[in-house]
């Protein structure tokens, strides 16, 4: 007979609220500390147990704020270079765009890192609020090098989405996806109209063209509205990858 581990049936139970639906998308769970309590186990049994359904794609740790319910509200493929209003548009929504600036700005060195040229004394600057049926889904903070589009700041981004724009004057050659949970500003929680204490899912991206450094992005989605990953079951039952909202 197999051996069924502690961290296993604490993997089990939380599994078990997910799939009744005792902890809804969003949803922050018990703290490691209330369920060491309510179910008499030790405290490293617990952190396994919700490290590995972590990182699984099941929960979302955020130091100091919890542990939560990952989002189920919508879906889109992690690697797939795709344009927001195209994703927004098959869900059979309607698309906005919010341009909150467009502007040439001076390179500061955090960012120049980034673009891993020295040389380079200014980046064109566009923040942009993606809407879905007048909702706010994303916040896009975007750096372009003006080597690669003499043309950015000409575009009218209500009209056209910066990733559709770049897809044609720039095609990729590569490209960097790093995907982490945080928590928004005091401003960002206002321009994306969610509650304190509501998590975000950032996305940074790093593109590559004609063998520079072409953009570097930061995309923010409130927590509750949007998911990155793939169609998969709680037990672990893989199914095809697909782009769509729900």
């Amino acid at each position: 007979m197999a051996v069924i581990f502690q961290y296993e049936k604490i993997k089990d139970y939380i599994l078990t609220g997910l799939e009744e639906g005792t902890w809804q998308a969003g949803d922050k769970i018990p703290s490691e500390a209330e369920l060491v309590m309510s179910l008499n186990v030790s405290r490293m049994t617990v952190n396994r147990a919700v490290r590995e359904l972590a990182n699984s794609g099941l929960l979302v740790r955020i130091p100091g704020a919890g542990t939560f319910v990952a989002t189920e509200r919508k879906a889109a493929q992690l690697l797939e270079v795709r344009s927001i209003s195209d994703q927004i548009k098959e869900n059979n929504q309607v698309y906005k765009a919010t341009v909150l600036k467009l502007a040439i700005v001076k390179a500061i060195d955090n960012v120049l890192e980034e673009f891993e040229d020295t040389t380079i004394k200014s980046l064109y600057h566009s923040i942009i609020l993606h809407h879905a049926d007048d909702v706010p889904v994303q916040l896009e903070d975007r750096f372009v090098n003006p080597a690669i589009d003499k043309t950015y700041l000409d575009i009218d981004f209500t009209k056209t989405t910066p990733n559709e724009h770049l897809m044609q004057v720039a095609p990729l050659a590569e490209v960097e996806h790093i995907i982490e949970a945080i928590m928004p500003t005091k401003r960002e929680r206002k321009i994306l109209q969610i509650a304190e204490g509501t998590p975000c899912l950032l996305l940074t991206r790093r593109t590559w063209s004609g063998g520079h450094v072409a953009t570097y992005v930061r995309l923010k989605y409130p927590s509750k509205r949007f998911r990155f990953g793939t169609r998969f079951s709680y037990r672990g039952r893989k199914s095809v990858h697909r782009a769509a909202f729900s």
